[in-house]
C-alpha cells in the first residue's frame, strides 16, 4: 500500500484548490477551434467537457469537431502555405520558433498548471514537460537551417558534364494527432519540426487534454502567421478520422496506440500519404548481476512510475538476474510503497491520478488479469484507501511478481503504474523473452560493465536503449520504435527529413 495522505487534506479542500487554480489560469469557459488565426465554433455547434481527473469536475468546454471543421482547417493551412509560408526563408522560421520558445518560457508556470488540472500529472513533472517544450522549439529553431540539399558527384558516362543537386522541400499541409499523456510536449514534437521544415499544420489534440494546446495557441497567436497552426478539437471518429482521410493533407503524424496507428496507416495507404507513427510500447529493463542496486532501483522507479506510468516508453517489464533478484525486489517494492499519491498541484505529490476514470478502470482490469493467473501482487494493486482521493482516477503504484510472460497483462500495454518482474539466469533465454512482444519502442539496461551495456543494447529490438537511466528524451536524440511501435523518428535532425520531400535536379552543362 503506497502512502496517500500528503497533507491531511479533505476532498472538499482539494476541490476548492483546483477550482480556484482553474479560475486563475484558464481564460475561457468554452474554447473554440483555432482556425486561420481565429477562434471559431464547431460547424455543428456542439461542445464537450474536459474534466479534471483529480476531482471529476468540469474544467471547460471545447468544440466537438467534425469533418466540416477539418475541411475549414485544412483550407486555412493550404491558403497560408501558398500565400506565404512556403516561401519563408529558413532564418525567418528560425526566428519564429525562437519567439515561440520565449513565449513558452514566459508562461512556464501557467502552462504547467493547466496540464496538472487537465491531465493530473504532478506539478513538478509538468514543470519539466513545459521546460522541454521550450527546449524543443529552440532545438528546431536551429534545425530550421539544416534542410539543405546535396551535390551528387557524377562521372563522364555520356561524355558530358552534369550537375546533380537535391532540394528538401516541405510537404505543404501536415495533419497531426497527439495523445493525452504529455499534451503540449507531444504537440511540440509534431509542430516544431513541421514548422521548421516550412509546413503548415492542422493539429487534433486528444479530447481528454486539449486545454494547454489551446492556451498555447492564444499565447502564440500574435507571433504565428494566420493559418500556419490550426487546432481542431474533438473525438477521434468525428474529427481525427476525417483528418487522416483528407485528400488535401500531404503528410500525417500520429502519436498514440498501436491499434489507432494501424487504422491511420490504412487510411493513409489509400492516398499514399506518408506517415510518421509513434505507437505503443511494452518496454523491458534488463538488470545484470553486476548492477549497482541503488541505481537499479532509482532507474526502475523512473521507468514505470514517472507520469503515473502513462508513458509509451515506460519500462514495464523488469528482467533481473537471479543472484540479485531478492535484494532488488525488496528494495524496489519498498521504494514503491513510499510514493505519495495525492493532489498533483502540491509539490510533495509523487503520483497524481490517471487521466480519466476509464483509464483507471482499464488499469485495474489488467491487474485483475494478473491475479487471475495467480501472480503475486507484491505492492499496490488497488485504488487508494483515502477519502480525500475518492473522486479522482487514482491507482496505487503496483509491483507484480511471478506472472506468466504470455499473460495479456504482460503482452499488452497497460499505460499505468504497474511493473512486472521476471527473473533470469541464462542471457540468451532472457533476451529472447525480452524481445517477445509486438512492441519495440524503448528499453533499459542496468550494468556497471560498459561492454555488457553495448552488447545488450545491440541485442534488444527497440528504437531507444537507455543505459543506467531511463525516460530521458533530449532534443537531438532520435525517438521512435521498431516492430509495431511505429515508423519514423522524432526529436532529431532526421525529423526534419520526415517533414520534407526530396527533389533531384540534374543539369546538363553541355560540352566543355
Amino acid at each position: 500500500m503506497g502512502a496517500t495522505d500528503n497533507s491531511s487534506t479533505t476532498v472538499d479542500e482539494i476541490k476548492q484548490r483546483h477550482e480556484s487554480t482553474a479560475s486563475d489560469v484558464l481564460t475561457e469557459d468554452t474554447y473554440g477551434h483555432y482556425i486561420g488565426g481565429e477562434w471559431v465554433d464547431a460547424d455543428n455547434g456542439e461542445t464537450f467537457s474536459t474534466v479534471d481527473p483529480t476531482t471529476g469536475s468540469e474544467l471547460a468546454q471545447a468544440q466537438a469537431g467534425t469533418a466540416a471543421d477539418i475541411d475549414r482547417a485544412v483550407a486555412a493551412a493550404r491558403e497560408a502555405f501558398e500565400r506565404e509560408f512556403a516561401d519563408t526563408h529558413p532564418d525567418e522560421r528560425q526566428r519564429l520558433l525562437t519567439d515561440i520558445a520565449e513565449i513558452v518560457e514566459e508562461n512556464h508556470q501557467r502552462l504547467a498548471t493547466i496540464e496538472v488540472l487537465d491531465n493530473g500529472k504532478p506539478i513538478e513533472e509538468a514543470m519539466g514537460d513545459i521546460a522541454l517544450v521550450a527546449d524543443f522549439f529552440r532545438y528546431f529553431a536551429g534545425a530550421a537551417r539544416t534542410a539543405t540539399g546535396e551535390q551528387v558527384p557524377t562521372g563522364d558516362l555520356f561524355d558530358r558534364d552534369k550537375h546533380i543537386s537535391t532540394l528538401h522541400e516541405p510537404y505543404g499541409v501536415v495533419g497531426q494527432i497527439t495523445p493525452w499523456n504529455f499534451p503540449l510536449l507531444m504537440a511540440t514534437w509534431k509542430l516544431a519540426p513541421a514548422l521548421a521544415a516550412g509546413n503548415c499544420t492542422v493539429l487534433k489534440p486528444s479530447e481528454e487534454t486539449p486545454l494547454s494546446v489551446l492556451e498555447f495557441c492564444k499565447l502564440a497567436d500574435s507571433t504565428v502567421p494566420d493559418g500556419v497552426i490550426n487546432v481542431v478539437t474533438g473525438y477521434g471518429e468525428e474529427a481525427g478520422e476525417p483528418l487522416t482521410t483528407h485528400d488535401d493533407v500531404d503528410k500525417l503524424a500520429f502519436t498514440g496506440s498501436t491499434a489507432v496507428g494501424k487504422d491511420i496507416a490504412h487510411n493513409a495507404a489509400d492516398s499514399v500519404t506518408p506517415t510518421t507513427l509513434e505507437l505503443g510500447g511494452k518496454s523491458p529493463v534488463i538488470i545484470h548481476e553486476d548492477a549497482d542496486l541503488e541505481q537499479a532501483v532509482e532507474t526502475c522507479m523512473m521507468a514505470i512510475f514517472f507520469n503515473t506510468g502513462e508513458c509509451c516508453a515506460a519500462g514495464s517489464r523488469i528482467f533481473v538476474h537471479e543472484n540479485i533478484k531478492d535484494d532488488f525486489l525488496e528494495a524496489f517494492a519498498g521504494a514503491a510503497e513510499t510514493l505519495q499519491m495525492g493532489d498533483p498541484l502540491l509539490e510533495e505529490t509523487d503520483l497524481g491520478p490517471k487521466v480519466s476514470q476509464e483509464q483507471a478502470e482499464r488499469t485495474m482490469e489488467y491487474i485483475q488479469l494478473a491475479r487471475d493467473d495467480d501472480a503475486d501482487v507484491v505492492v499496490g494493486g488497488d485504488t487508494p484507501d483515502d477519502d480525500a482521493l475518492a473522486e479522482g482516477a487514482f491507482v496505487e503504484p503496483t509491483v507484480i511478481d511471478n506472472i506468466d510472460h504470455d499473460n495479456d497483462a504482460v503482452q499488452e500495454e497497460i499505460f499505468g503504474p504497474v511493473e512486472e518482474i521476471f527473473t533470469w539466469s541464462e542471457y540468451d533465454e532472457m533476451i529472447e523473452q525480452a524481445n517477445d512482444v509486438d512492441y519495440g519502442l524503448a528499453s533499459g539496461v542496468i550494468t556497471s560493465n560498459i561492454n555488457k551495456a553495448y552488447d545488450t543494447a545491440e541485442d534488444l529490438e527497440a528504437g531507444v536503449v537507455w543505459v543506467n537511466h531511463y525516460n530521458d528524451v533530449s532534443p537531438g536524440m532520435p525517438f521512435g520504435g521498431y516492430k509495431q511501435s511505429g515508423n519514423g523518428r522524432e526529436n532529431a535532425m532526421e525529423t526534419i527529413r520526415e517533414y520534407t520531400q526530396t527533389k533531384s535536379i540534374s543539369v546538363n552543362l553541355g560540352p566543355r
